[in-house]
């Protein structure tokens, strides 16, 4: 039996931000898009036990600014994300679309 009182992420969202597309939603989603980058970034540097001094190094960037994506204080640019992918963790950025 489902509580009454509880919402799925779903309907929380679109109580608080309204269904997609309206402007105020849209702008929530770009803004989570965002965090899951720098999460991602931050996430597989721990993984392959790096430090934000020793990426920036290997990116050719400063701490600071790496630190600034991974805690989502800065957008990153797709040319410096390929480069942190690349060049920092030895990867390859894959990029899908969805319709």
């Amino acid at each position: 039996m489902k509580n009454k009182n509880l919402l799925t992420l779903e309907e929380l969202k679109e109580l608080n931000y309204g269904k997609r597309g309206t402007s105020m939603r849209e702008e929530l989603e770009a803004g989570y898009d965002a965090f899951k980058i720098g999460a991602l970034i931050h996430d597989t540097r721990i993984e392959l036990g790096m430090t934000q001094e020793e990426l920036a190094n290997k990116v050719g960037t400063t701490k600071s600014y790496i630190s600034k994506i991974e805690n989502n204080i800065k957008e990153a640019r797709l040319s410096t994300i390929q480069k942190i992918i690349e060049l920092g963790f030895g990867g390859r950025l894959e990029l899908n679309i969805k319709l």
